[in-house]
C-alpha cells in the first residue's frame, strides 16, 4: 500500500467489512496459488518467459477462484465489481519481489501465503475503518450511533484513509529502524576495535 501496489481494490472495493473479508480471502487464494504454480512452470521452462508465465497463471486460477467465491458469497460477489479481476494483475506485480534465482515450492508457497496476509490485513483494516467512519458500523454490528465521516465510503475517502494509513506506518518503520540503529551504536560504542 505504501508504494501504491494493489491500491486500486483496497480503495475501490474494500468499502465494508463484508467486502474486505470477500476480496481478502480472493487476494489470499489467488496470490498465493499463482505464485506456487507460476513458479512450478518456471522450474519446467527452466526460468524462461516469466513474465508471462505469472499472467496465464493468474488467468488460469481466476475461473476456478471466481467460481467458489460465488458459490461461498452468492450475489454478494457482483458488487465487489472490476475490482476482482483487478487481482489477475496483482501476481504480477508480486513476481517483481520475487528474487532473482528461481525459489523452490516451498518458498514460493510461503512467499506468496505471506504477501497475500499483508494484502489481506490492509484490505481489513482499511475497510472495517471506512465503514465505521461511514456508518458507524463494522461488519453489519452497530459500534457508534453517528457517523464520524460520511466522506470515507466515498473513493475519496478511501484515498485519505490509505494516504493516512501508509504515512502512519512509514513513520512506525522509520522510528523503529533509528531505534534499532541507535541501539546498535550504543553496544558498540563502548568497543575498541
Amino acid at each position: 500500500m505504501v508504494r501504491g501496489l494493489g491500491l486500486a481494490p483496497i480503495v475501490g472495493a474494500a468499502l465494508d467489512g463484508q467486502h474486505a473479508g470477500i476480496l481478502c480471502l480472493a487476494s489470499l487464494l489467488l496470490i498465493t496459488l499463482t505464485r506456487v504454480l507460476a513458479v512450478a512452470v518456471c522450474h519446467i521452462s527452466r526460468n524462461r518467459f516469466r513474465t508471462l508465465i505469472y499472467c496465464y497463471c493468474a488467468a488460469l486460477l481466476y475461473i476456478p477462484v471466481y467460481v467458489l467465491l460465488y458459490n461461498l458469497f452468492g450475489s454478494d460477489l457482483n458488487v465487489l465489481g472490476i475490482y476482482l479481476p483487478i487481482l489477475v494483475v496483482e501476481p504480477v506485480v508480486i513476481k517483481r519481489m520475487e528474487f532473482t534465482e528461481l525459489e523452490p515450492l516451498r518458498d514460493a508457497l510461503r512467499h506468496g501465503f505471506n504477501n497475500s496476509l499483508g494484502m489481506c490485513a490492509a484490505l481489513l483494516i482499511v475497510g472495517c475503518l471506512r465503514e465505521l467512519l461511514a456508518s458507524g458500523t463494522v461488519f453489519g454490528h452497530t459500534v457508534l450511533h453517528t457517523a464520524l465521516l460520511p466522506l470515507a465510503a466515498q473513493p475519496a475517502g478511501g484515498f485519505v484513509l490509505a494516504g493516512v494509513l501508509a504515512a502512519v506506518w512509514c513513520a512506525a518503520a522509520n522510528a523503529y529502524t533509528e531505534y534499532k540503529q541507535e541501539e546498535v551504536r550504543r553496544l558498540y560504542a563502548g568497543r575498541k576495535h
